[in-house]
């Protein structure tokens, strides 16, 4: 079932079985009326069982201490130190998942991602945006390198207009969404995906900004937190593992025989990426 304003939106991501047009609250507020409770709590059950097993598992590796830090550990930290009515933008890439795994919403926050377009670089226009229309609020923009870099002069902006946005880039030195879609949809090593190492947070500074790193899982709470409370607009580039892959929930066949085909093809990484897999199935595991 899918309730949306636009019915031309209906089945757009997924096949719906019931494609309901309206405001949520008004539909949902039709269909109570119809549902009844069942004696038969074994669905709910189960759904409660794995959401738990989820979120021990998100814990699991959010906490991880080896090296290089894993891109999680940043995101679960930032999650704990988040304002209720926090305003957070990301954007497209592999930091899409770090961001949508670990931030909680709750209360009035508010989170933006450009989805449906998959563009990169929005984030940081997000939460300019968001600073000049909610003035008081704290307001969080979580990117990549490789988004950051194309609009990295837009801090300079927020140091002329004085907004308080507080930018976290997840560093890897590599477009990371793109390099896992040629291995794992398409059985290719990654090709032309490498970043130009920058220092973020030295470029941060020369424009007028707060500039912090993150290189340790054990430095990660204490620098956000000063970060956050940084009085300004500030940048923090956490150095993580490139090699760190964002799984999936379920992996289908079809991805684990793309996932080998590019290993096999000369992945130059490859066995640093076999090593980053199984260590993390077997801390899972034991």
């Amino acid at each position: 079932m899918q309730i949306d304003l636009d019915p031309a939106r209906i089945g757009l991501r997924h096949p719906a079985d019931v494609g309901l047009v309206g405001d949520c609250r008004d539909v949902l507020s039709a269909l109570l009326p119809l549902v009844h409770q069942k004696e038969d709590r074994s669905f709910l059950e189960q759904a409660r069982k794995n959401m738990k097993d989820w979120n021990e598992l998100m814990k699991t590796r959010g906490t991880r201490t080896d090296m290089p830090m894993k891109p999680q550990v940043v995101t679960y930290h930032l999650n704990k130190l988040l304002d209720n009515n926090a305003i957070i933008s990301s954007d497209s890439g592999t930091i899409a998942t770090w961001a949508a795994r670990y931030i909680e919403m709750r209360d009035e926050m508010q989170f933006s991602l450009s989805g449906t377009l998959a563009t990169m670089a929005n984030g940081l226009p997000y939460s300019i945006g968001a600073a000049v229309a909610y003035p008081g609020r704290q307001v969080v923009c979580i990117v990549g390198d490789g988004g950051f870099t194309m609009l990295m002069g837009e801090v300079a902006t927020l140091v002329k207009y004085n907004l308080p946005v507080k930018v976290i880039i997840i560093k890897n030195d590599v477009l990371g969404m793109i390099k896992w879609e040629q291995m794992v949809l398409e059985g290719n090593p990654q090709f032309g995906v490498e970043l130009q190492p920058i220092d973020f947070a030295a470029f941060a500074r020369a424009c007028g900004a707060g500039g912090f790193t993150i290189e340790k899982p054990e430095e990660a709470e204490s620098v956000l937190r000063e970060a956050l409370a940084y009085d300004g607009p500030a940048v923090v580039q956490a150095v993580v593992d490139p090699n760190e892959p964002p799984l999936p929930g379920n992996i289908t066949m079809k991805q684990a025989l793309k996932f080998a085909e590019a290993l096999l093809r000369g992945e130059k990484d490859r066995w640093e990426i076999i090593k980053t897999v199984v260590e993390d199935k077997i801390r899972e595991v034991i």
